[in-house]
Order: structure tokens, then C-alpha cells, then sequence
């Protein structure tokens, strides 16, 4: 018996309860929103299919209180007993969802209040609480965790966790931390909120936010797909397999290049940039990750990376408790880390190209005013039933086209197209001295080349299939001209 009574004081000294809830209050949860995230995982987990999120400051408060209230499927009240005692979850170490630890809940928690309070009930039954208030504890008192009756829910079933006298919140306006919230919240929960879950804030739903901007139209664009999505399979330490799934978006330089410095950061373009890690399609980083000896760049905004994996996959992302930023094993990095390296490489290449390209159409719009003040006296353009085209504008683009085609041309909305091949010979013999010129008569004969790019264009719109063939003749003649100069 004196055995028993030992070890059950060694396991009382084991944690000094006023010492240790200060501790657990600088558990390391970066923002408000990562600290309600483990909420919202813990209602996604029960079953939820809405979730309210409440902010406000009492009156004469100093601090504001928050409130989440979910439909889900509510806790037992054993399990209520037990939902705010760290380690308590009847889930622990289970990966096949969100949680596996039991400590969400309590360090998410206090980690921003000093109360509280968290509400459950089932089957239409009367709702039971339980509370921590930090200053209690430190006082000497335990805390109140046997369950007791509390205010009557609105749903048959569901969950409601109080916050009150949130002393760590970092935003002095709640409107200011309102705005942080959405646009955090809606990233990290995205493919939740696009297959139907509603969470709302304050009464108005929050909208999901793609950082790959792959469903963000902008002037009628998107990004889209770079090529066709990646996979990797790996062993979990039980002797099994996981997989990682890859992808990678190009955001359209050409199309978003002209927005203000303004526009491009509130809408995610500038600093939306870098990687998003997802487990179990909930996001729990963003950042450089994976990414090798590749530094990030300011071109490396224009294209995003998506990194998903399954809850079986934690030990390689070395998963925090709090599931706010990874640690790669030295396995997933040898797997991951070189390919996807090269990967961030071209795409930066890319991008700096575009803007290469951008800079290239702009310096030849002089040639496609001039071109189209012109057309109004030229030949009149017409389509497949013989109807008449009105005068024609011009644009110069650059392209990647085979080999022996000097340009390709094509009409949209009367606008005449001409796509000169920068793997053409003639580009590079024709544009690189042109712009090593950069005093007036050598933008007046980069005008002069281009003018007669352009005419030849259009007159193969005059004369049809015939004037194609000879074009397409003589960029081939050209071209290996050039190549024995």
C-alpha cells in the first residue's frame, strides 16, 4: 500500500499546476488564428457543418471575448470532463484526422485567455460546462472540470468554447483583426469552405482564399496548372506507405503585370508567393519550404507550390503539437528537396522571361499605332462569308514556335496578332542589336523592322493560303541564311 501512495505522490509532484499553466500559456501559437484553428479542427473532427466564430469586448472590458458554437456531435460527459485536461482526448495518437495529442484544446486556449469555458451537449439534452480560469489556478484553486449545467444550445447537438479576457490578442481594432482573421482562416481552411463548410465571423461567412490564385479571377484570368501534378510515395515507420501529392501554378505575368503595387498585395500576388503545406487538406504552413539551396526571389511571387500529405506522413514533416509548421525528415528532403528545386528554378526563369516578353510588347506598341493609323487606307480584311472587317489594330508578341517559323499570325476581335519565334534565328540577329540602341534612330529602326513584320502580316491576311505558304517558305530560307553568316 505505501507502494501505491509513493508513486501517487511522485505523479502529484510530477506538474505544479500555478507554475505549469503559465507555461502553457507561451505554448507557441503564432496568431490568434492558428490558436482557433484547433478549435475549428476539433468541430470539422465532430462532424460540424457550421461553425460560428463571435469577437466583441463586453462593455467596459479591456480585453474582448470570443466564442466558437458548432453543430456538431457534442461530448459525453465524461468526455467534456476530459476535453480540457491536457493529453485528455479520447483520440490520442490517432492519425487519421486533425488531433492525435489531447493538447489542442487547453493550449490553443490559454495560450490567448485567462477563462475558459467550454459548453457540449447531445441528443437535445440540457448543455453541460466546464471551466479554467488561469488566475485561479495560480491562486491555489483547481480548476472547474466536473461538468454542470450551462445555458441551452440552439442545435440538437454541438459544442460552444468561450475565450474571455483574451489578454494575448496582438490587434488593437477588432476590425483590423476581423480582416487578418478572414483572409487567414480562409486560406488554412480552404477545401473545407469550397465543399460546403460555413464558418463565419461575426455573422458573415468567411470565403476560402487560394494562395495559388488557381481560383482567383483577375481581369478575367486565373492561374493555372504549371504542368501536370507530382507524387511521391514514402514508408511510415509501422512498415506502410503515404503519399505526397505536389502541384505548381504559373500566375499570368502578360495579363496582371500592369496592376499597382496596391492591387497586387491586397489581392495575394505580391507576398502570396511560396509554398503551402496541407495535412489532411487543412493547411499548417506557408512559407519557403522544400525548396533546397533556391532562395526566394521577388520573381518567385508569380509562382505558387502546394504540398499535400496524409496524417500517416507525420513523422517525415516532424508535425508540431500545435500543427503550425513542419520539420522535414532528412528522407522526405532527399526525396522532395531536388526535384522540387529544379522545379522552383524554371519557374523563376519563366517568369523572368515573361516579364522580358512584357517589356518587349511595350517598346513595339509604338510600331502597332503606327501600324493600325495606317489600315483604315488598306485593302478591307474579310471573314469566311465574305463580310468585311473594320480597321484592324496590331499587336507584336513573342512565342516558341518550330523552328523554321519566323512569325505566326492570327486575328481576334480585329485584332491582328503577329508572334515572333525567339527560337527563330532572325530574332535574336534582328533584336539584339536593335536593343543595344536606345537613342532615337534606334528606336526609329526597331519601328522600321517591325512596320514591315506587319505588312507582311497583313498581307497574308489579304491574299489567304497562298501568301502563308510563301511566308512560311521564307522564314525557312531566312533563318538558315543566317545561320551560315
Amino acid at each position: 500500500m505505501s507502494g501505491k501512495i509513493n508513486s501517487t505522490r511522485r505523479t502529484e509532484e510530477l506538474v505544479v499546476s500555478s507554475n505549469f499553466i503559465r507555461a502553457v500559456r507561451e505554448s507557441g501559437y503564432v496568431s490568434l488564428a492558428t490558436a482557433l484553428a484547433e478549435l475549428i479542427d476539433n468541430s470539422i473532427q465532430a462532424g460540424a457543418t457550421e461553425i460560428e466564430l463571435t469577437i466583441a469586448r463586453p462593455d467596459g472590458a479591456l480585453h474582448p471575448q470570443i466564442e466558437v458554437l458548432d453543430n456538431g456531435a457534442g461530448m459525453s460527459r465524461r468526455e467534456l470532463e476530459l476535453c480540457l485536461k491536457f493529453g485528455g482526448s479520447s483520440r490520442f495518437d490517432r492519425r487519421e484526422s486533425f488531433g492525435r495529442f489531447g493538447m489542442g484544446l487547453p493550449a490553443a486556449s490559454l495560450s490567448q485567455a485567462r477563462h475558459v469555458e467550454v459548453a457540449a451537449w447531445q441528443d437535445c439534452s440540457g448543455a453541460l460546462a466546464v471551466t479554467i480560469d488561469v488566475d485561479a489556478i495560480v491562486a491555489g484553486e483547481p480548476p472547474a472540470l466536473r461538468a454542470w449545467p450551462t445555458t441551452s444550445p440552439s442545435t440538437p447537438s454541438g459544442c460552444r468554447v468561450t475565450w474571455r479576457n483574451c489578454d494575448r490578442i496582438e490587434y488593437r481594432r477588432l476590425g483590423w483583426l476581423e480582416r487578418s482573421l478572414r483572409r487567414d482562416l480562409g486560406r488554412m481552411y480552404r477545401r473545407f469552405l469550397s465543399e460546403g463548410l460555413k464558418v463565419s465571423l461575426n455573422e458573415r461567412l468567411i470565403e476560402p482564399e487560394d494562395p495559388m490564385m488557381m481560383s482567383t479571377g483577375i481581369d478575367g484570368e486565373a492561374a493555372t496548372l504549371a504542368f501536370t501534378p507530382l507524387a511521391y510515395e514514402l514508408r511510415t515507420p509501422d512498415g506502410g506507405s503515404g503519399w505526397v501529392h505536389v502541384r505548381f501554378a504559373s500566375l499570368p505575368v502578360h495579363r496582371w503585370h500592369h496592376l499597382d503595387n496596391v492591387t497586387k498585395r491586397r489581392v495575394g500576388i505580391v507576398g502570396g508567393g511560396g509554398v503551402s503545406v496541407l495535412r489532411a487538406g487543412r493547411e499548417i504552413a506557408h512559407g519557403w519550404h522544400l525548396m533546397g539551396g533556391k532562395r526566394r526571389e521577388n520573381y518567385d511571387d508569380w509562382w505558387r507550390c502546394e504540398i499535400e500529405f496524409e496524417p500517416t506522413l507525420d513523422d517525415h514533416f516532424g508535425i508540431t503539437i500545435n500543427k503550425q509548421g513542419i520539420r522535414p525528415s532528412t528522407e522526405l528532403r532527399e526525396a522532395l528537396e531536388p526535384e522540387l528545386e529544379s522545379i522552383a528554378r524554371m519557374l523563376n526563369a519563366r517568369v523572368r522571361q515573361s516579364f522580358e516578353d512584357v517589356k518587349f510588347e511595350a517598346a513595339a506598341e509604338i510600331s502597332c499605332r503606327v501600324a493600325a493609323t495606317a489600315d483604315p487606307d488598306l485593302p478591307v480584311v474579310t471573314d469566311s462569308r465574305g463580310n468585311g472587317r473594320g480597321p484592324l489594330g496590331y499587336r507584336i508578341s513573342t512565342a516558341q514556335l518550330t523552328p523554321d517559323l519566323l512569325f505566326a499570325t492570327s486575328l481576334h476581335a480585329s485584332t491582328l496578332e503577329v508572334q515572333l519565334n525567339v527560337d527563330h534565328p532572325a530574332f535574336a540577329a534582328l533584336y539584339a542589336p536593335l536593343q543595344a540602341l536606345s537613342d532615337g534612330a534606334g528606336t526609329q529602326l526597331r519601328t522600321t523592322v517591325e512596320l514591315l513584320l506587319l505588312s507582311m502580316a497583313r498581307a497574308s491576311l489579304a491574299s489567304g493560303d497562298g501568301a502563308n505558304q510563301l511566308l512560311v517558305q521564307w522564314g525557312s530560307t531566312f533563318g538558315r541564311m543566317l545561320q551560315k553568316a
